[in-house]
């Protein structure tokens, strides 16, 4: 069979990088749409109920990722590919280089198992089809989430210039860290280098007027930080300092397409109805208990625990100041709510076992009925405007 891929010339690096955005592009909207496909096979809990549809939705989802990638990355990935194995081979060797290197090797490996077949198709509307392209969709979806790497490991063949040294250096870095006690450094915006350095932008104001934009290597909230150069404005810093290297991910095999099916939820909002409906004791204790409820179906309460835990990882995972100390302030939090929904299990579990009722005077409200006039009725002549003369003072 002839190769369906057209032989691909060698795009220029903006060209390149282009494609691949555009491929990420066209996966968030085709995500977006199969998400609100599935939606609609699930009843008001998240579980399926329709699972034609959703295997429908999920066959059209495939299908459309896999021409997706034929059209933007299919004829491109290996020249994208190579492009960053040759920046990556220019850059020093931090701990996460070796990381970097598999990760293209693992986009190489699906790049291969997507083209063999783009190249060899199955009968078009065939189970083969369906069953290959839902085989194919880890690694559309792999490409989706870290084809972005690539291309920013491409894009390093910028060269920065050079920094302030000697004299001039120290200077402007006790004059910053001068202006950091008198409140006067305003950070804008920070990232590491692929050299392993963490450099923050920030404004140094020097009056009411007048501010300098700076560029700091190391924590801005540790002693030791240096400035290592200073601009009139964002555009000239960004054109002079090192391309920021591809951010970290808080869990390696995390997946903004690929995520893991969630479990079925009764939202807060809905036990809060059901509060506001309770006749008996036993209905107000049952929706307190399904928000404290642990497990597969775990309760709103539980969630909001797991949120603030895993929030504080996170930030325990910036590995600055910062972040260790906010880390810390999470942590704690994440044990108040954990004493909570223990309390509240336990009142629920009381307000059970008083086996109470409201009591009868609290009558539901008469339904509030307007009176309309008779289709027939002649509405009454409105009153006739007075002929007397307003006295003018």
């Amino acid at each position: 069979m002839e190769n369906p891929i057209p032989i691909s010339p060698h795009l220029q690096l903006n060209e390149l990088l282009a494609q691949e955005r555009d491929f990420s592009a066209r996966m968030a909207g085709i995500d977006r749409d199969a998400q609100t496909a599935l939606d609609l096979a699930r009843d008001r809990y998240g579980r399926t109920v329709h699972h034609q549809a959703e295997s429908t939705a999920r066959a059209h989802r495939n299908s459309a990722a896999l021409n997706a990638y034929a059209t933007h990355l299919a004829p491109h990935s290996e020249q994208l590919l190579q492009e960053a194995q040759q920046r990556l081979d220019e850059i020093p060797h931090p701990r996460y280089t070796d990381a970097w290197r598999a990760l293209l090797a693992s986009l190489a490996a699906s790049h291969t198992e997507i083209v063999r077949v783009i190249n060899q198709p199955p009968a078009a509307g065939s189970p083969a089809e369906r069953e290959q392209h839902a085989a194919l969709w880890p690694h559309l979806a792999y490409w989706a989430d870290n084809g972005s790497v690539a291309s920013n490991l491409a894009d390093q063949k910028h060269r920065p210039e050079p920094e302030l040294a000697g004299e001039e250096r120290e200077l402007w870095s006790e004059k910053a860290q001068a202006a950091q006690l008198r409140g006067e450094l305003d950070l804008i915006e920070s990232w590491f280098a692929v050299d392993g350095r963490r450099i923050t932008l920030a404004y140094l104001v020097e009056d009411d007027t007048t501010s300098t934009v700076i560029a700091l290597a190391g924590d801005p909230d540790v002693a030791g930080w240096e400035v290592i150069g200073h601009y009139a404005h964002e555009y000239a810093a960004g054109q002079a300092l090192p391309r920021p290297a591809p951010p970290g991910v808080f869990r390696p095999d995390g997946s903004r397409f690929n995520r893991p099916e969630s479990a079925p939820e009764v939202p807060l909002q809905e036990l809060v109805h059901e509060v506001h409906e309770a006749h008996g004791a036993a209905d107000v204790s049952e929706a307190l208990l399904t928000a404290t409820r642990h497990g597969h179906d775990a309760g709103a309460m539980v969630r909001l625990q797991e949120l603030v835990h895993a929030a504080s990882q996170f930030s325990s995972a910036l590995e600055t100041a910062q972040g260790q100390h906010i880390a810390a302030r999470l942590a704690v939090v994440g044990r108040q709510l954990e004493f909570l929904t223990s309390e509240v299990e336990q009142a629920a579990e009381d307000l059970e076992e008083t086996l109470a009722v409201l009591p009868p005077h609290r009558i539901p409200a008469p339904l509030r009925i307007r009176t309309r006039p008779a289709v027939d009725t002649t509405p009454a002549p409105a009153p006739p405007r007075s002929a007397t003369v307003p006295h003018r003072l």
